[in-house]
């Protein structure tokens, strides 16, 4: 039974990733008229693993101002960094199924097919216009507290001309944070001659077969790039800010005597050689920079309202609601370092009770004063301006939650993610395969989250 006490609103969402999805199927139980706008042709988002990426700009450079052609970073051997038991949204487990990818860490397609699950069990691809991509989203109508705003969308289809402008009474922005790379700054990158890029392109490793290849930054593709490259290429140089080196880090460089560590790089210089802040050297002949990806809506006009500086989206109102122009316009799946679904599934939530009438926000004031002080306290903290959304705290997911009645995460989620993390420090290159929380795994199959659906709507194996 839905229950709606505004009228039903005209929402665009934008993307079709997991974000996407889960913001398409609230706003349909809320009883609103849902296009969800994606420029390729499958659900998925970053999931929807794109292997073609010759003739793009190896740095993944916005050229044209328009966006970048490619928006998946997933390379061919990428696997989940966290157990699958963590990641399902609250209704929908990801479950073992048979004659897929069973691994409790599985590889990047097992995920994409569970999204194309969770997209037919609730019948949302029928509210999807696959292939076309938005160009500009704009204000049409300025009303009072961003209650009466409308919005002008203009978008095109896959090899068409034709520009398709519509007005929606609401729109929702779930493009994702991981597709406009991050680039350090270093003297003599662009004299630099020998082949740079950034690891949104990376797909395979055998174009590098016996290169010296140097990566750039310690994320966690940093790692598994070189893991993977350790066996084909000549030589693996990783260059950090932090030299700190983690257990599992340790006993991969004392299996691989071709696997060196080094401080942030000085310069580079055009005959190939790339100079570190220690003064030590070496000849190069690939820079793979996974140095992270910054965030960017190309088509969004606010007028000055919601800008990004220095990867701080803002203001935002608990990470999603511009307070000049919210609740028309909001975000979601900005925050990193969280359990991604779920609380992208609480955020969902709220805009599709804010824009039914269930719910209201507070006063503009009320959230620029929040907003203000979050700024304060992150500053005080020491944090960067941009890890301004890197959020890596439960308790603050749940406080998430309380705005909405959504359910604080489970305990045994919260351990799991825990343990993961804890062994992947110690075990970098088996804790997906080798891990030891089977009594943890025990208490998750056996809540409510994995005993709410038959099993054989799923068909499942027995887990």
């Amino acid at each position: 039974m839905v229950s709606v006490r505004n009228p039903p609103r005209n929402v665009c969402v934008i993307g079709a990733g997991p974000s996407g999805l889960v913001a398409a199927r609230e706003l349909k139980k809320e009883g609103q008229k849902v296009v969800v706008l994606e420029q390729n042709h499958d659900v998925g988002g970053q999931w929807l693993y794109d292997p073609k990426v010759e003739g793009q700009d190896p740095l993944g450079k916005d050229t044209t101002g328009t966006g970048l052609t490619i928006h998946s970073s997933v390379y061919d051997s990428l696997r989940l960094t966290s157990p699958r038991e963590i990641m399902g949204f609250t209704d929908f487990p990801f479950l073992i199924k048979k004659g897929r990818d069973t691994r409790r860490f599985p590889g990047h397609k097992e995920l994409f097919l569970y999204l194309k699950d969770f997209c037919e069990w609730f019948g949302l691809r029928e509210m999807i216009r696959f292939n076309t991509k938005v160009d500009y989203v704009g204000i049409l109508d300025y009303g009072a507290f961003g209650e009466e705003l409308k919005w002008v969308v203009k978008s095109k289809v896959k090899d068409s001309d034709e520009e398709i402008s519509e007005v929606f009474d609401a729109v929702v922005v779930a493009t994702g944070h991981y597709s406009y790379p991050r680039l350090p700054s270093i003297k003599g990158m662009d004299a630099w001659r020998r082949k740079q890029m950034h690891s949104h392109l990376y797909r395979v490793p055998e174009p590098f077969r016996d290169q010296v290849v140097v990566v750039v930054g310690n994320s966690l593709s940093g790692q598994d790039i070189s893991m993977e490259l350790v066996n084909v290429a000549k030589e693996i140089h990783r260059s950090s800010k932090s030299l700190n080196v983690s257990e599992g880090l340790s006993k991969v460089i004392s299996k691989h005597d071709n696997l060196y560590l080094h401080p942030t790089i000085q310069c580079l210089h055009e005959d190939g050689r790339v100079v570190f802040v220690d003064g030590s050297w070496l000849t190069a002949d690939t820079i793979i920079y996974c140095t992270g990806y910054s965030y960017s809506f190309p088509f969004l006009d606010t007028k000055g309202a919601v800008a990004v500086d220095d990867d701080r989206v803002g203001p935002l109102y608990e990470h999603t609601f511009p307070p000049n122009l919210a609740p028309s316009l909001s975000f979601i799946g900005i925050p990193r370092k969280i359990i991604g679904f779920p609380f992208f599934e609480s955020q969902a939530k709220w805009i599709a009770q804010l824009l039914s009438g269930k719910r209201s926000l507070p006063s503009r004031d009320e959230m620029m004063k929040s907003i203000q002080e979050f700024y304060k306290s992150r500053e005080a903290a020491g944090i960067p301006k941009h890890y301004t959304h890197d959020i890596a705290d439960f308790e603050y997911c749940d406080k998430y939650g309380d705005y909405v009645g959504f359910p604080h995460l489970e305990e045994w989620r919260k351990d799991l993610c825990l343990s993961a993390l804890i062994n992947s420090d110690v075990n970098l290159e088996t804790y997906r395969d080798s891990y030891d929380d089977e009594e943890l795994l025990q208490v998750a199959h056996q809540s409510p989250h994995f005993t709410q659906l038959e099993a054989e709507a799923f068909s499942t194996t027995s887990l």
